[in-house]
Order: C-alpha cells, then sequence, then structure tokens
C-alpha cells in the first residue's frame, strides 16, 4: 500500500469511528453526515464520495464495530490469562457494551439478521463459530469445561441464544438482562463452582 492510499485508509477509518461513536452515543436517526464531517474534521463531499450515503456509511460503520469488537474478543481468547479470568472479562465487555449502545444501533445490528445472509451471520459463521470451538477446546483442556459435555451440545446452546436474539421485537428488552444471559451462559443457573 502506497502512501496515498494509507492516508486515504486513515481518512476512511477515521470517518467510521467517529460515526460509530456517534451513533452509539446519540442513535441513527440524529446523527446526520454533516454532524460526522465536523467531528471527523473532514468534508460532508469526503463522506459522499468514500461512501455514497448514510445508509453505505452506516453499514460499513457498523461492519467495522464489529469487526473492532470480535478482535477485542479474540485478544482476550489469545491473552496469557488464566481460563476464568477470560470469561470473567468476556462478560464484563459484554456488559459493558449493552450500556454503551444505543438502543437504535442495536435494534439495527439485530434487524439485519432478518434478512438475507448479513454481515452478522457472515461474521457469526467465519469467525465466531470457530471462535467458540476454540474456546471449548481450551476450558475443556483446562479443566473448566466439563468434558462429559459435547462441544456440539455447547454450540447448540449458543446456536439458541443466537436465534432467541433473531426474534423480531427483542431490540432494547434484552439490554438489561446482558450480563445475567453471560452469566447464565458460562456458569448455569447454579452459578459458578465453589
Amino acid at each position: 500500500m502506497d502512501g496515498f492510499e494509507r492516508r486515504k485508509q486513515k481518512k476512511q477509518n477515521n470517518i467510521l469511528n467517529t460515526a460509530v461513536s456517534l451513533f452509539l452515543q446519540k442513535g441513527i436517526k440524529s446523527v446526520s453526515i454533516a454532524e460526522i464531517a465536523n467531528t471527523a474534521s473532514v468534508s460532508q463531499v469526503t463522506i459522499y464520495n468514500y461512501f455514497g450515503s448514510k445508509d453505505k456509511l452506516l453499514k460499513q460503520a457498523m461492519i467495522f464495530y464489529v469487526e473492532e469488537l470480535f478482535g477485542e474478543y479474540v485478544e482476550i481468547l489469545d491473552s496469557d490469562q488464566p481460563f476464568p479470568e477470560k470469561i470473567k472479562q468476556f462478560i464484563f465487555h459484554k456488559a459493558e457494551l449493552s450500556e454503551q449502545i444505543h438502543e437504535e444501533v442495536y435494534e439495527y445490528l439485530l434487524n439485519d439478521l432478518h434478512g438475507a445472509p448479513s454481515f452478522l451471520e457472515k461474521i457469526y459463521q467465519e469467525k465466531s463459530i470457530p471462535f467458540f470451538h476454540q474456546l471449548i477446546q481450551l476450558g475443556k483442556k483446562d479443566g473448566y469445561i466439563n468434558e462429559q459435555i459435547s462441544e456440539e451440545s455447547i454450540m447448540m446452546h449458543i446456536q439458541m441464544y443466537k436465534n432467541f436474539l433473531q426474534q423480531k421485537n427483542i431490540g432494547n428488552k434484552i439490554l438489561p438482562y446482558t450480563e445475567d444471559i453471560m452469566n447464565l451462559f458460562f456458569y448455569g443457573i447454579m452459578g459458578k463452582e465453589k
């Protein structure tokens, strides 16, 4: 990548970071291209040249956001922390995200799952499933996940959670329960083992 391409990519990432930040904070409807441009210190023309429309910018910003989040989860999984600490990080991270995300963004991400194969479905198939397999194998290897529970059963549990989230009108109803849901997933209804 030459210097021009690097500068262009840097400018696009700056616009995407700015758009994500504003959408998460204020929602989708109330954020204008003019506000994104002003906050990112670029012209509106630059945004339209790179992304074409607010809808296309929104989609690219959400792809950028989800990819960044996934990268953070991979960093946690690949870290040298003990398995229980990784799980605490996942729970804390998910709970923190649920407090930061505007309900319009949450609805947008969930509604994207209802149509044709979406970018979230693609990420789920190509990245999340292998991620969960790696997490399960690590947990079993380290003795924190019961060896008698099949990987297939755990993946079915994950798929049930995903199917629940794909229901229409779930939206922000689930946000207050994110930490509880993560705790249930990792520790079950009996809580942590003593």
